[in-house]
């Protein structure tokens, strides 16, 4: 297929390079110059705008950063116009259930499909991400060729865009009120002195550690926090979920707590650094508490 990648972040870089891999013509399109250096090395052509991206290409993706990219993206779309022929836009960013079924509403012809990932890139280009497919179906018959290439395995959620949008805020939720755990645990077991390589032991084999918390336990332990999911990122998805539990009766204390305490780290000096970051306020906090000297830090 002829296909359009717009966004060259971590996700959108590694979704082009997997179908390069799988014989597909790619053109990418970058709001900033420079990010897509790999990707053209690896056979794709980089275009100027969205629009000159996208003609020609039978579908769309959309790897942005958040809502207000993804409207302002799809909006410099619309000279594609109705004719059934015109690409189908498709959006793997995770946004709000709102913003997907908007993104339906404005998308040229109305040919759009949510179409968000449940994977790190590194999966991506690895061919192990899982998708969570969200509108027309005939739209998602339509691109049949393009989702073996880019998932080992897809779900479809309904008509409704913000059905896949809504089980992707529940999975990346998941991950990362998990996360904000693990980084009190880590912080507590530092200044209670105990052994950190023992901790690291310990964690591999208890059952209550995730496959996806091992990831990612080195880097919240002593890692330098240069990981993919940046902790900006994180607190916009928590407050997502939030939103959508509130708009159906329901309040989410604890998810409240997480999106503050990722909030504060994005805040912060960690807003581009990864969700595992979040420790680093665990550790800032103890130091400046009266008579503190930082203790034993289980960092390096």
């Amino acid at each position: 297929m002829q296909i359009a990648v717009l966004g060259m972040g971590n996700m959108g870089r590694a979704v082009a390079r997997r179908l390069l891999g799988q014989g597909h013509e790619v053109k990418v399109w970058n709001r900033t110059p420079g990010k897509a250096a790999e990707v053209v090395q690896a056979g794709a052509v980089e275009a100027s705008s969205p629009m000159e991206a996208a003609r020609g290409a039978e579908a769309v993706l959309m790897s942005l950063a958040d809502d207000r990219a993804v409207t302002d993206v799809i909006g410099r779309l619309a000279d594609l116009g109705p004719a059934p022929e015109a690409p189908v836009v498709v959006d793997m960013s995770t946004v709000s259930p709102e913003t997907s079924r908007g993104l339906q509403e404005v998308a040229p012809g109305r040919r759009f499909v949510a179409a968000p990932i449940i994977a790190a890139p590194q999966t991506v280009l690895q061919g192990m991400a899982s998708g969570l497919l969200g509108g027309q179906r005939h739209l998602i018959e339509r691109l049949e060729p393009l989702w073996p290439g880019v998932f080992s395995v897809h779900w479809f959620c309904g008509e409704d865009p913000g059905s896949a949008t809504t089980f992707k805020l529940l999975n990346n939720y998941m991950l990362i009120s998990q996360i904000a755990v693990v980084a009190e645990v880590v912080a507590t077991a530092e200044a209670a002195g105990l052994d950190v390589k023992l901790l690291r032991e310990v964690f591999d084999q208890w059952p209550t550690v995730s496959p996806s918390i091992r990831n990612r336990l080195d880097d919240v332990i002593s890692g330098d926090h240069q990981g993919w999911f940046a902790t900006r990122l994180g607190a916009k998805d928590v407050g997502h979920l939030v939103r959508v539990a509130e708009s159906n009766g329901l309040s989410l204390p604890i998810a409240g707590l997480v999106e503050r305490r990722y909030h504060e780290a994005a805040e912060g000096e960690w807003g581009e650094a990864d969700i595992a970051a979040i420790v680093e306020l665990l550790r800032g906090e103890r130091r400046t508490e009266p008579g503190m000297t930082g203790g034993a830090s289980g960092r390096g």
